[in-house]
């Protein structure tokens, strides 16, 4: 059977390539849909958002979804108690700017109570499980967004889109639902609910990219600037007061950014001139180390220990 290509074709063709969606805006399309998705089948969800990068972008995804309307669920930040100052006033300044509910599980509130214990290498963000599925549980809430991305880490890697934990806030790797053209299963039971990342076929440079394009705000860390450091485990510590270098290590002040913030105890800075958005796209695009990799001294503890800490319930 012979095919004519006619003139009326051709106009379709044409008009059809002027419209294809750039990479950027796939993505955006992608986790936009998956945002409402969620919120259309779900009863109570919350998005995880700590000021870090992907979380900021993740909330302004939200905004954007149902702009004009407001964001119609609350964020949720588990705070270790060693955050950046600088990054818990962008969070606090964020919420209130867009008119948000924030709940906050505290690390330290358990360690007060004696519920948990704090860690001999003085680090918290493994401590984080325990408060955040308190969170969950206690305000019911049965769909939790989080920026989770699939080039950050191998345990990552193995995430679905919607991602089910069980009573007990647990992940099973080997117990992953299928997710075929763009159908995503949210069915879950009393007691159990679904983690949903809608970022996680961006990468680190598509996150930067979009930052630049929306002109998105993010805290200071992320640009160069100078800081005093101290070298340990092949990064840079910032000092501060749950950050302090022993005898044997020197404090210098560098010109540093931070590619990830998180505990002030295990996030390490890079050297970096990269003092805009243009110069971050940039810097990351030549990078070939993850931005985990590179700056969290808490995934070296081990090669599992991402994993290890998801299927106890952790992002």
């Amino acid at each position: 059977m012979s095919t004519f290509l006619t003139e009326e074709t051709t106009l379709v063709t044409d008009a059809a390539a002027t419209t294809r969606l750039s990479s950027l805006d796939t993505l955006e399309s992608e986790a936009i849909h998956i945002i409402r998705e969620v919120v259309a089948e779900f009863e109570k969800p919350a998005l995880l958002f700590s000021g870090g990068k992907d979380s900021v972008v993740m909330l302004h995804l939200a905004t954007k979804a149902f702009w004009p309307g407001k964001v119609p669920f609350p964020v949720l930040h588990v705070d270790t108690g060693h955050n950046f100052p600088e990054v818990i006033d962008f969070r606090d300044r964020t919420v209130e700017r867009l008119g948000l509910k924030l709940v906050v599980g505290s690390v330290q509130e358990f360690i007060d109570r004696g519920e948990l214990a704090e860690r001999a290498d003085g680090t918290r963000n493994p401590l984080q499980t325990v408060p955040l599925l308190d969170a969950i549980q206690s305000n019911k809430f049965d769909a939790v967004f989080g920026g989770g991305r699939r080039d950050e880490d191998k345990a990552r890697a193995k995430e679905r889109i919607l991602s089910l934990r069980d009573e007990f806030g647990q992940w099973d790797p080997r117990n992953q639902r299928p997710e075929l053209w763009n159908l995503y299963n949210g069915r879950h039971t009393v007691g159990q609910h679904v983690r949903a990342f809608p970022i996680s076929n961006w990468t680190e440079l598509d996150v930067w990219r979009y930052i630049e394009r929306e002109n998105i705000e993010l805290p200071g860390l992320y640009y160069a600037h100078e800081r005093e450091v101290f070298a340990r485990d092949g990064m840079w510590r910032a000092v501060g007061e749950v950050s302090q270098p022993l005898p044997h290590e020197d404090v210098i002040t560098k010109t540093v950014r931070y590619r990830t913030v998180g505990d002030m105890s295990c996030t390490g800075a890079v050297e970096s001139a990269a003092a805009t958005v243009r110069d971050v796209v940039i810097e990351v695009a030549a990078s070939t180390i993850t931005e985990r990799g590179a700056t969290r001294a808490d995934d070296r503890i081990s090669e599992a220990a991402m994993e290890d800490r998801k299927k106890d319930g952790y992002f």
